[in-house]
């Protein structure tokens, strides 16, 4: 059966009582979040008798009460969708400064998920070369992961060996057991690249959808339905492109899409799912617009500079916290 799932990149206590609903009903089945968009919606006026109910304790223990407390009432939304299979995830990421820290990680994403107590919570884990033993341990002890960050080839590879690694371990261990298996979502940033490549390319927009496409053939290739391609980073900035640009160009079987908000409700429903091509002609296109050179140090650029940028913006919040 062909299904694409389209899911909400944002998450705010308001919203999901009113718009969060209606769109559950019409166009999405799943959410996400990341630090900076929580970051953005607790520093606004609507959280500050939150914040204040919480004075006494320390910043990064006001940010989560208030993190966790949003996030429990977006999976509380999409339970019905999760019971009926019809994905229902809503992703927390853990403190994006111990990305090189693979205990610590670990121990703040096993703790995040047990006081939240619910099987639809995804833990939101970066795709560094520290983290891949976190995606591991967290889908052996049947906590499902959304692995984020990803822009190269070899990031997706990491991602899905070290998550399917971890579903096996966890499938042998619960072999005699009702234990729901743990599912998990490959996150490849799209429009990030196609805005810091297009200027050197003849043909704009292309990047991100080419590399993202190479990346779901990958996952497709492995036949594990518990392991998913997720698109991200698919909003546009700008007037020279539809808002839902990202989400029809990447509307393909079983693959997934997180999308701001002014996507999400751009977009009609009416699609046709895109003719998927083989790994050879989709890496003709891509070595026709940008050399292997140019793509691999802008991947590394983007990885590293959202890692910094994450961290920067997590300070800061924690710092305006406190003050």
């Amino acid at each position: 059966m062909k299904q694409f799932s389209l899911w909400c990149d944002f998450v705010e206590d308001s919203f999901l009582d009113n718009e969060f609903v209606e769109l559950l009903y019409s166009k999405i089945n799943g959410a996400t979040s990341n630090p900076l968009i929580l970051k953005n919606v607790i520093l606004t006026p609507a959280y500050k008798s939150k914040i204040a109910n919480l004075r006494g304790k320390k910043s990064k223990e006001i940010y989560e009460n208030i993190a966790m407390s949003d996030i429990c009432k977006a999976a509380d939304r999409l339970a019905y969708n999760f019971e009926k299979g019809n994905d229902g995830f809503i992703s927390l990421e853990i403190d994006p400064r111990l990305y090189n820290n693979a205990s610590l990680s670990i121990g703040e994403a096993k703790r995040l998920h047990s006081a939240m107590g619910r099987q639809n919570i995804m833990m939101k884990i970066p795709a560094t070369e520290t983290s891949y033993e976190v995606m591991y341990e967290l889908m052996k002890s049947g906590i499902s992961v959304n692995a984020t960050l990803i822009f190269s080839g070899e990031q997706n590879k990491k991602c899905f060996e070290a998550l399917n690694e971890g579903l096996r371990a966890f499938r042998k261990a619960q072999a005699y057991s009702k234990a729901k298996e743990p599912q998990a979502v490959i996150s490849v940033f799209v429009s990030r690249l196609d805005r810091i490549l297009n200027e050197r390319v003849s043909e704009p927009n292309q990047i991100g959808v080419l590399n993202a496409k190479l990346a779901y053939n990958y996952i497709m290739a492995q036949n594990e339905p518990n392991i998913r391609a997720l698109f991200a980073s698919t909003g546009v900035k700008g007037d020279d492109l539809p808002k839902d640009f990202y989400i029809r160009e990447l509307y393909l079987e079983r693959a997934l899409n997180t999308a701001p908000l002014d996507a999400i409700r751009a977009f009609n429903g009416e699609c046709e799912f895109k003719a998927t091509l083989s790994d050879e002609e989709l890496q003709k296109k891509l070595n026709k617009l940008v050399s292997k050179e140019l793509l691999d140090e802008t991947c590394n650029y983007l990885i590293d500079g959202a890692l910094k940028n994450f961290c920067f913006e997590f300070d800061d919040l924690l710092a305006k916290l406190s003050s």
